[in-house]
């Protein structure tokens, strides 16, 4: 979702450090390849997702939701020279994709791959993240939050794709849209919780910053 008129768009992004050769092939073999590559973080959201995690600098990184790899490779781009990123998709079939792009950049040997159910995951990971990314199935986003919290380090951000979904959380919710409900439910949680303090922006489908207190 774009909230901006295009032509203003596109001189935003025009305006934006572009995605590495890696990133674009990645892309392109996703949309020749996978199914839905909606799914993927696009370029000006991959450089969002790159300087921010350039700016905090993380040891280690957590990722809910893999996908074809695009955004854990744009999230390695900020770590330490030592630090590593973990990974979390329920799609064994895209393990291998994954692996291919991972061992083609410069962070192969820091990214570690998870595949099954994330809410056991994330119980068995025993660290601390100083960066967490949800970007996942939209019902558990709350459970995911309350999984991560404690596994954060004081001044630690947590960040949160597909927040506005499209406008829906707005608009008159059906009985039957379950990730609608759950998205407004989570987006209230994070601006209430104390333990956060947190900034929606509305960078393509909602982005929201959250750092830990």
């Amino acid at each position: 979702m774009h909230f901006l008129p295009e032509a203003l768009d596109s001189y935003v992004v025009e305006h934006t450090e572009k995605e590495p050769e890696l990133l674009q092939q990645l892309s392109r073999e996703t949309y020749q390849k996978i199914l839905q590559p909606r799914m993927l973080s696009g370029p000006y959201q991959g450089r969002i997702l790159s300087m921010l995690s350039k700016l905090i600098n993380p040891k280690s990184i957590l990722e809910i939701g893999t996908y074809t790899g695009y955004s854990a490779l744009c999230l390695a781009e900020g770590l330490q020279k030592d630090g590593e990123l973990h990974t979390i998709d329920i799609n064994e079939e895209l393990e291998d994709f994954q692996r291919k792009y991972f061992d083609q950049s410069a962070y192969g040997k820091q990214i570690h791959q998870h595949i099954g159910d994330a809410t056991q995951i994330i119980t068995d990971l025993n660290q601390k993240f100083d960066l967490v990314f949800i970007d996942a199935d939209k019902p558990n986003y709350s459970t995911y939050f309350e999984l991560v919290i404690d596994k954060m380090t004081t001044g630690g951000v947590l960040l949160s794709d597909n927040v506005l979904w499209s406008g829906k959380v707005i608009e008159q919710v059906n009985e039957d849209d379950i990730s609608t409900k759950a998205l407004i439910e989570y987006n209230q949680l994070l601006v209430n919780d104390p333990r956060v303090e947190t900034v929606l922006l509305p960078i393509r489908d909602g982005l929201t910053i959250s750092r830990v207190l």
